[in-house]
């Protein structure tokens, strides 16, 4: 494979990622939206958002872990995007935050399944969002490139 067809393929990957990080945005900002106004979420999947999401854990302090969310993910686009386009300095940043959501993933299931006993199907949609874009993000990590 040529230097260019390997620029290439990364390239993809971070477009990909970019798009993906898009279905965690809308997902956080929803439930940031839902737990701002104080409404009531439906689970049309699973039950045992209500009693997720209006955990003592579902917040520090009066902000929702949905916002940081939201956050974290629209700094996965842009990181991306930067990637994407060859600025090397966002491939770092964007492994790193990643790191990090993926360890807060983690913690996150493991407080559904064995201290509220409920899981989430937003929740777990962010979940799957996050452990996709690691797997992405390590995979493209393989990939070597020339400068």
């Amino acid at each position: 494979m040529s230097a260019a067809e390997s620029q290439q393929r990364i390239g993809w990957s971070y477009l990909i990622a970019a798009l993906l990080s898009l279905i965690g945005l809308a997902d956080s900002i929803y439930l940031t939206v839902e737990h701002l106004t104080g409404q009531s979420l439906r689970c049309t999947i699973i039950s045992g958002c209500s009693e997720v999401l209006s955990s003592p854990y579902s917040h520090i302090g009066s902000v929702p872990l949905a916002a940081l969310g939201a956050m974290a993910y629209f700094t996965v686009f842009d990181l991306s995007i930067l990637a994407a386009f060859g600025y090397r300095f966002a491939r770092p940043l964007l492994l790193a935050l990643l790191a990090l959501m993926f360890l807060m993933t983690l913690w996150l299931l493991y407080l559904q399944a064995f201290v509220i006993r409920h899981f989430c199907q937003y929740c777990l949609l962010s979940a799957a969002v996050t452990i996709t874009l690691t797997a992405i993000a390590l995979a493209g990590r393989s990939w070597k490139t020339t400068d």
